[in-house]
């Protein structure tokens, strides 16, 4: 039997430990979360493990409702500790999950902490953890974890001036536009004021969002990102785009698809004028629980994957441009039943590749699936590893999780014959660091 969560897990083979011995240290370039810039900016402190790991953590939310914890454990106004301990008493039953990878992952690579957290142990822990915490903050963590880059996701109306460098790290915003997909009177008003003008008319939006562009380019931006539920199913000519934007509260639902193919395609082309990288996140459908949504609003833990991507949609998508015209592209579904066919897909259009195994496909199986059906229907060398997609700064542990899973799954070609070890190690690194570095032009 193997340590408790000890210098090999993961890790089956022989030649799955060599491989991780030559990544484990590598730099990290965190290029998709959900972090606060301007705590990075400060240099935020935090007073409790509790306040750390559940202040806005919806996985762990989640598989709290999941096991019977009441709500007022989980973002009720119960204290930290509270909320710790119950986190702690449900952990043992996550079994094989990812959150049971990560809480241990992150107590032993941030705390030094190597014993199961349980309900017996929780107080023990909950005390030496904040200890440890007292001597921390943010970018400690950040030097911790040897994070060179990190790209937050920012509204394309947001406050960019928290961006920048910070010791080790450069922090830059990534362009998040989904707003635009139905945009209301407000938002139109507050993109407006960042953008300098009034916007009223589809040719004052384009001229705003050039503006911003230009802006979040000027802060280091290197990546758009996309999110939504379906391709779209038809695309409108700028001219149309304009009648329908005119009129949108009234527009029909295929009108608005219409739109959202035309703004999709037009921004998509903006990005390879300016080197940018898209990221496309979809089959997703969000806020399925009302009564959560009206009480507590948005990303609470209540999203789900929906059905898989239509293909001729996604195919259409990506035939709307020339080489010349299309920006690299990072696909990610929530839907794993696709990966085999997005990952082929991929085969047909320059500069277009899978992404990380994004949201519920962040699991040991998950991440092993991804990696061979890239392997097996795409291209596994070019792939650009791992990313935290969180809004904890404790979350750096995952890329551990991620490179021993790949070192695992690649010694096994090795330890089979079907692999040579001199590949092995170049590809590991590769994927590791290697690819996303050259990819944003770090």
């Amino acid at each position: 039997m193997k340590e408790f969560f000890g210098d090999d897990l993961l890790l089956g083979t022989e030649s799955a430990k060599q491989l991780f011995a030559s990544v484990r240290d590598l730099p990290i370039i965190d290029y998709h979360c959900h972090l606060d810039q301007t705590a990075i900016k400060r240099d935020d402190k935090f007073e409790d493990i509790g306040q750390l790991w559940l202040a806005g953590d919806h996985y762990k939310w989640r598989a709290m409702r999941m096991c019977g914890v009441d709500e007022k454990y989980i973002t009720g106004n119960s204290t930290w500790k509270e909320k710790f301990i119950h986190y702690a008493e449900i952990l043992p039953r996550l079994a094989g999950g990812p959150l049971y990878y990560w809480t241990h992952l992150e107590l032993k690579q941030i705390f030094g902490i190597c014993e199961p957290l349980n309900g017996d142990s929780a107080e023990r822990i909950y005390d030496r953890a904040n200890e440890r915490l007292a001597q921390l903050s943010v970018r400690k963590i950040l030097d911790l974890f040897k994070v060179e880059f990190v790209a937050t996701t920012d509204d394309p109306a947001g406050d960019l001036s928290s961006h920048g460098k910070y010791g080790n790290t450069l922090v830059t915003p990534t362009f998040r536009p989904d707003k635009l997909y139905a945009p209301t009177r407000a938002y139109l008003d507050e993109l407006g004021k960042a953008a300098g003008m009034k916007i009223d008319t589809l040719g004052d939006l384009l001229s705003a969002l050039t503006c911003r562009l230009d802006y979040f380019k000027s802060k280091g931006c290197r990546i758009a990102d996309h999110g939504f539920r379906d391709f779209p199913k038809s695309y409108a000519s700028e001219e149309e785009a304009a009648r329908i934007f005119a009129s949108f509260d009234t527009a029909t639902a295929a009108e608005k698809d219409a739109y959202f193919g035309f703004i999709m395609v037009w921004l998509a082309k903006e990005y390879k004028k300016r080197g940018m990288t898209l990221q496309l996140h979809f089959s997703v459908t969000r806020n399925v629980n009302p009564e959560i949504y009206a009480s507590q609003g948005v990303d609470r833990g209540c999203d789900v994957f929906t059905n898989e991507a239509n293909a001729d949609d996604v195919i259409a998508f990506l035939a709307r441009f020339t080489d010349e015209e299309r920006p690299d592209m990072l696909l990610y579904t929530l839907n794993p039943n696709a990966v085999p066919m997005l990952a082929a897909i991929t085969g047909a259009f320059r500069g277009v590749r899978m992404g990380a195994a994004w949201w519920f496909n962040d699991t040991a199986c998950g991440i092993r699936e991804n990696l061979s059906r890239i392997a097996e229907y795409a291209c596994l060398g070019t792939h650009t590893g791992m990313l935290t997609d969180s809004r904890s700064f404790s979350s750096y542990s995952r890329f551990d999780f991620f490179r021993r899973l790949l070192c695992d799954y690649v010694g096994g070609l090795v330890e089979r014959g079907e692999y040579d070890m001199a590949a092995a190690r170049r590809l590991v690194a590769d994927v590791c660091y290697n690819n996303i570095k050259s990819q944003l032009g770090l």
